[in-house]
């Protein structure tokens, strides 16, 4: 995230408002998503309250229509503003810069606001989590990264990207031109390949070095290195409405063709489609791929044609987003506490989880975010 991705952004002579709106968007999916967990129960959070229903089936699919596309989205945006913020700042100022946004408010989650969350875990039955009564030896096993191993992966990239700039002092100067859609559709197959072989190795929620989706690597990377290319022609502006309106389509169309098929256990075992060389596999992941870069053209065009505007309250969500997306996890453990006791089916539980989280985390990030110098990180 960083200010290249939580900052009103500017490149060329307007700023991209819109981007800023789709930012926050993303950042709202991203607390939704872990707050469906807490109920679903279905995949490992810091505090899991299991209820019965047909809830944890719906809460999959969710989860599994935001992992497809919502990172990458969030790596292109990044991508998108680096060469502009490096070109301003500097290779030195640049690197400063991204150690204070990005490296401060990793270690603050690592070995705080984990720990912090982590107390959730100890909330859940024994019977589920067999850990040891909670103290202060059960301290080094609380520390983790949590969804800031975004900061940590977009690090790496910008780093990557500094020593590219090194190499290439030069980069080409800005022209206007959007991809034509042979490009696009050859991506696509590209990626899908990549992916499959990836996922051979590193099944989709499998974690490797604390990070849990290196599944995604390949859209993760390719969606930051994209958008740096991206930035140079302009591309958010000058992307076809028709790309976005075509893009929604295809992305439903691959939801009923593909997605469907590979998660369904009719067809085979209900996990096969997480990799593991399976047919299944290979099938989820030419949709995932098909659906990451539809999505991303279509909310693209979408918020450019109605989201083009920073006005009130949207100027408050826009910077805020990115304390929200450092704060979220144990302002949804200690709502979730709070709502325990509550007699509710799953469903208007995680609503009801969900209408109280979101403002509250806003309304958190502003006041951390008053304090002085805060600013500055968040």
């Amino acid at each position: 995230m960083s200010e290249q991705v939580v900052s009103q952004s500017t490149v060329g002579s307007a700023r991209l408002f819109f981007a800023d709106n789709l930012r926050t968007w993303l950042v709202v999916l991203v607390v939704l998503h872990h707050t469906s967990i807490v109920y679903a129960a279905n995949t490992s959070f810091y505090y899991l309250q299991p209820l019965k229903g047909a809830f944890p089936a719906l809460a999959a699919v969710f989860q599994l229509l935001n992992q497809a596309y919502f990172m990458g989205l969030l790596f292109f945006l990044a991508g998108y503003f680096t060469p502009s913020s490096f070109d301003r700042k500097g290779p030195a100022q640049f690197c400063k810069d991204r150690l204070i946004r990005l490296g401060i408010p990793l270690v603050l989650f690592i070995f705080v606001l984990s720990p912090l969350s982590s107390i959730g875990t100890y909330q859940i039955p024994a019977s589920l989590t067999h850990l040891p009564p909670l103290s202060w030896s059960q301290y080094p096993a609380m520390i983790g990264m949590g969804p800031l191993w975004f900061a940590a992966l977009l690090l790496i990239f910008d780093g990557c990207y500094v020593l590219f700039r090194l190499v290439h002092r030069q980069v080409a100067g800005q022209t206007s031109w959007a991809p034509r859609f042979w490009a696009i559709a050859g991506f696509i197959v590209a990626l899908a390949v990549v992916s499959y072989f990836m996922r051979m190795a590193i099944p989709i929620a499998t974690y490797v070095l604390k990070f849990p989706s290196l599944a995604y690597l390949p859209q993760y990377l390719s969606f930051f290195a994209i958008g740096t290319v991206a930035s140079q022609h302009d591309w958010m502006r000058q992307v076809p409405t028709r790309y976005g309106t075509r893009g929604f389509v295809v992305a439903l169309v691959s939801i009923v063709l593909l997605f469907l098929p590979s998660i369904s256990a009719k067809l085979g075992s209900p996990a096969a489609f997480l990799g593991r060389g399976t047919w299944q596999s290979g099938l989820y992941a030419l949709w995932d791929s098909v659906f990451s870069v539809c999505m991303s053209l279509a909310l693209i065009v979408f918020f450019r044609r109605f989201f083009d505007h920073a006005k009130g309250f949207a100027t408050f969500l826009q910077r805020n987003s990115f304390a929200v997306y450092v704060l979220h996890c144990p302002v949804i453990v200690a709502v979730a506490l709070l709502l325990r006791p509550v007699a509710l089916i799953a469903a208007p539980k995680f609503l009801l989880l969900a209408i109280i989280v979101l403002p509250v985390a806003f309304a958190v990030a502003y006041l951390i975010r008053l304090i002085p110098k805060a600013d500055k990180v968040f």
